[in-house]
């Protein structure tokens, strides 16, 4: 975890369940290892560090990308790979994960994201790979002063804690302990799709946000630091090459909403404006799903 200048933070993780992997994992006692990606937006770039906190049990890792303490603090938070959400609770005064997701994927094998500032997803609900489930925060038990960040761990049934965490693995790659940056493939499982939506913006765009549509698509949401503009693109994860009913929009505070909306084999979009210092709404569909943000992302 990443503390706050001159506070001294004792996390107690008390929740149990995986084995440690070697560098090219070995099989566990658990079924086969899901594919996992980043548990962030396709794009994005993030350090994780599994040293940095003496509360740390082995392969945990603390993800962060801002400059400053409090950067992090309501990013995108997506799931690993599909699954069911087992838990989704404020679990503070039980262990200082704060506000937890912990996803059942199947096979013996769960993630989990804690510390979250709030939870998208509740317990029982389905979601699927690349689908936001809660955003950073820094939430844990009472009296504990950290900075925002996010701790994931990697955790199978076939042993008991700490023994049962396994190393993490992104796109088929083990992540590089003790830290590594590491970009995002979590693309909302749109890996047939042959663009990317950074491809579609342009170059300089990254992702800052993300909402899955059903499991027709994913919307999201870019930003180019170096002009100060926002992107939004939807990219179709099925009908791939056959045009269908497509849409995205980007509404700066302030102004008109721009849209582009039409039958497309791929993508909508890209829907470009200046939005620095502005709030900006933005949204989507594609099959029957919509997606329609608040007025956010201000500045």
């Amino acid at each position: 975890m990443r503390l706050k200048s001159l506070v001294t933070v004792g996390l107690a993780v008390v929740l149990g369940l995986a084995f440690g992997a070697t560098t090219a994992p070995a099989a566990s006692a658990a079924g086969a290892r899901p594919d996992f990606q980043m548990p962030f937006p396709c794009g994005q770039v993030w350090t994780g560090n599994s040293s940095a906190s003496s509360a740390h049990q082995s392969y945990e890792i603390d993800f962060n990308r801002g400059s400053t303490a409090d950067a992090d603090y309501g990013d995108t938070v997506v799931a690993a790979a599909a699954g069911t959400v087992a838990i989704s609770a404020h679990q503070g005064s039980t262990n200082g994960f704060g506000n937890l997701i912990k996803i059942d994927h199947g096979g013996g094998w769960f993630t989990y994201y804690a510390h979250l500032s709030l939870r998208s997803v509740s317990a029982g609900a389905h979601v699927t790979q690349g689908q936001k489930i809660g955003e950073v925060g820094n939430t844990s038990k009472p009296g504990n002063n950290i900075a925002p960040h996010l701790h994931y761990e990697v955790r199978t049934s076939d042993t008991s804690y700490p023994a049962n965490i396994q190393k993490a693995v992104f796109n088929g790659v083990t992540f590089g302990y003790p830290a590594q940056t590491v970009t995002s493939h979590n693309c909302g499982g749109a890996s047939a799709n042959p663009y990317t939506p950074q491809e579609v913006c342009g170059s300089g765009y990254s992702v800052i946000d993300s909402a899955a549509l059903g499991t027709a698509g994913t919307v999201y949401l870019l930003y180019n630091s170096g002009n100060g503009n926002n992107c939004v693109v939807t990219m179709k994860k099925t009908s791939l090459g056959t045009a269908t009913a497509t849409t995205a929009y980007l509404e700066v505070q302030g102004r008109s909403r721009v849209t582009d909306s039409g039958s497309y084999g791929y993508y909508a979009g890209p829907v470009r404006a200046s939005a620095a210092d502005k709030c900006v709404k933005w949204g989507g569909k594609a099959g029957s799903s919509t997606y329609d943000s608040p007025f956010e992302h201000c500045g």
